[in-house]
């Protein structure tokens, strides 16, 4: 068994909102059906933003609601979308056993979806290794945000053309 070695890819300050949602915008041209992306962070430092951001960026215009009541929310690629691509939506913080994912269908968006999780330290052994993991804390002015995104050597070789 290989054990993916994870990297820092980038270590950026957000400013406001309209920094997350370019960050969002340019990686919605990274990713792909089978993608994993995981966001983790206290409450209040932006992963339900960021996700909400992503989603538009990948061309869904519809409201995207927070999924931390009903933990998931997919989105079927429109047929205006060029991406292509569906999204699930997860938001893992009410999961009392890591067991409970599979309740959910995870399996199917791993294969089917680009799948985005809030809270992926809920699923316990059953968060594949090959993800791309985003972690967001408080910066030190209002508003601001530190954002740390880190991945094997595969997402960092996809990634290395985004430019912030």
């Amino acid at each position: 068994m290989t054990i993916l070695v994870k990297q820092i890819i980038r270590d950026i300050n957000l400013k406001n909102l309209s920094e997350c949602q370019k960050v969002a915008s340019l990686l919605s041209s990274f990713v792909k059906t089978g993608d994993i992306i995981t966001f983790t962070g206290n409450l209040g430092t932006g992963k339900t933003e960021f996700c909400r951001s992503l989603i538009h960026a990948l061309g869904f215009h519809e409201e995207v609601p927070s999924p931390t009541f009903n933990l998931v929310q997919v989105y079927e690629h429109p047929m205006d979308n060029v991406r292509d691509v569906s999204i699930w939506h997860l938001d893992l913080y009410r999961l009392e056993k890591a067991e409970d994912v599979f309740e959910l269908g995870i399996e199917d968006a791993f294969d089917t979806a680009v799948t985005l999780i809030e809270w992926p330290d809920r699923m316990g052994p059953y968060l594949p290794e090959d993800h791309l993991q985003f972690f967001l804390s408080m910066g030190d002015q209002e508003g601001e945000r530190k954002l740390i995104i880190k991945g094997s050597e595969d997402w960092a070789k996809r990634l290395e053309n985004m430019k912030f």
